[in-house]
């Protein structure tokens, strides 16, 4: 089976004291059911599952559940023989967010105390936002991602002793020799096309054709365009159309949404489609970015409203879309091919499962840096510039954002295809899969 770091996450809080119901978002198709299956089912003797989805769309036996009394009775008619002891039984609810009010039961399933419980179910942004009594006190939220690059890799028979020592020389600023840096970067190419779906990732090393990957890909892009459109018959049209239109926004110099183009209507603004973008947002299958124009720490406090940019949740859809089955435009590197989108999908999704929110440099004048981040080690924004081609050195608007004062910048990143570590004054060049040690905690900033 794959790799995935939130095993050891819902491993460690199932087998804490915690009351809270651990609750995991996350798109549909990162396997959020799968994982979860694989820890209940090896840490507790009576695991229990219940599709809620499925029931809503069958027996509806939990619709008009909202007693701990009642749900229980509901369960027992499914597997009244293993509801034993809370040590031994774990009750996961999956697809909670088919019936709303089970996320305010869930408070009082904590409070009862009588089994272990877990929770998934994609859309629980929105879903939240519309429950009119939420346990926030009763529930620990996560977010699941698509595969990381990290995860990519040991899917790839990479082992943790090799990781750990590339992972060794990202923290002392130190280059891979050749032959690992070229073969680092031929796992990076592949990742572009297979992206961290685990349908996909798995069709990948069974099989090796990129058109069985294309196919899961396809459709699962196809799903979450209709998925979208099933949310609010009077927004459907609009979503679909933001979400369809993050490729080709990607494609354009600027890369922002242009509120005009999503309808062709002249006047639109970025406040006419908010909810639209919350919603992408919130189900997992478009990532901001928005603009600051001017980084002060912490960039939360600096944010504009009315400039974002959306990125594709998964890179491999994004170059399925782009490329096709042509695996050339990627793997060769080709000049005629601008991989800036790509290589910037793969960043923002890296940061993002990572735990950092994502920002980016807008100034009219001065230019515009593809993305910042808190640094909490210095109280200072760290501005870091994604290249695909062989001009990395070239970034006026970076030079120009470490060397104003106000900023108070003390580091800055490129990220590009060149293996050679090096730093010039303020600016540290680092060879793009470094990007996967880019890891966030409040406490201690980013790993460098």
């Amino acid at each position: 089976m794959l790799f995935r770091k939130i095993e050891s996450t819902i491993e460690a809080h199932l087998k804490s004291d915690s009351p809270k119901i651990l609750l995991v978002d996350g798109a549909r198709q990162v396997g959020k059911t799968y994982i979860i299956r694989h820890v209940g089912s090896k840490l507790f003797e009576n695991y229990i599952e219940i599709n809620m989805v499925e029931d809503s769309l069958g027996d509806r036996l939990f619709a008009n559940t909202k007693t701990v009394e009642d749900f229980y009775l509901q369960v027992s008619m499914l597997a009244g023989d293993r509801m034993k002891q809370k040590e031994n039984t774990l009750i996961f609810i999956d697809e909670i967010q088919a019936y709303p009010h089970l996320l305010t039961l869930l408070k009082f399933l904590s409070q009862d105390g009588r089994f272990t419980y877990i929770a998934s179910g994609s859309l629980l942004g929105v879903t939240l936002s519309q429950t009119t009594s939420i346990p926030m006190g009763s529930i620990r939220k996560i977010r699941m991602f698509p595969l990381d690059f990290e995860e990519f890799l040991y899917a790839n028979g990479m082992n943790e002793i090799v990781i750990a020592s590339m992972r060794e020389k990202f923290r002392r600023l130190e280059s891979l020799d050749e032959p690992m840096h070229n073969k680092m970067m031929d796992l990076f190419r592949k990742f572009l096309l297979v992206g961290g779906l685990p349908d996909a990732v798995n069709s990948y090393l069974a099989e090796k054709n990129i058109q069985a990957v294309r196919e899961i890909q396809g459709e699962i892009h196809d799903y979450y365009g209709a998925d979208a459109s099933k949310y609010d018959e009077e927004r459907k049209l609009k979503i679909r159309r933001v979400y369809d239109l993050i490729p080709s926004n990607m494609e354009n110099k600027k890369k922002r949404v242009v509120a005009q183009r999503i309808e062709n209507k002249k006047g639109k603004t970025f406040g006419d489609y908010s909810d639209e973008f919350e919603y992408l947002i919130s189900a997992g299958i478009a990532l901001n970015v928005q603009a600051i124009s001017t980084p002060v720490f912490p960039l939360i406090e600096s944010t504009g409203k009315n400039l974002l940019k959306l990125y594709l949740n998964d890179v491999g859809i994004l170059t399925g879309i782009l490329y096709g089955n042509n695996i050339r435009a990627v793997l060769d590197d080709q000049r005629s091919i601008n991989l800036g989108s790509v290589y910037e999908t793969v960043v923002a999704s890296e940061l993002i499962a990572h735990g950092h929110k994502l920002f980016y440099y807008d100034n009219r004048s001065k230019g515009e840096v593809d993305f910042l981040v808190d640094d909490y080690d210095s109280l200072s924004a760290v501005p870091i510039e994604v290249k695909s081609g062989k001009d990395y050195t070239v970034h006026s608007a970076l030079n120009t954002f470490v060397q104003n004062g106000d900023y108070h910048v003390k580091k800055a990143y490129v990220l590009s295809n060149e293996g050679t570590v090096s730093q010039k004054g303020k600016i540290i060049y680092l060879p793009v899969y470094y990007v996967m040690f880019f890891q966030h905690d409040s406490g201690s900033g980013m790993l460098l």
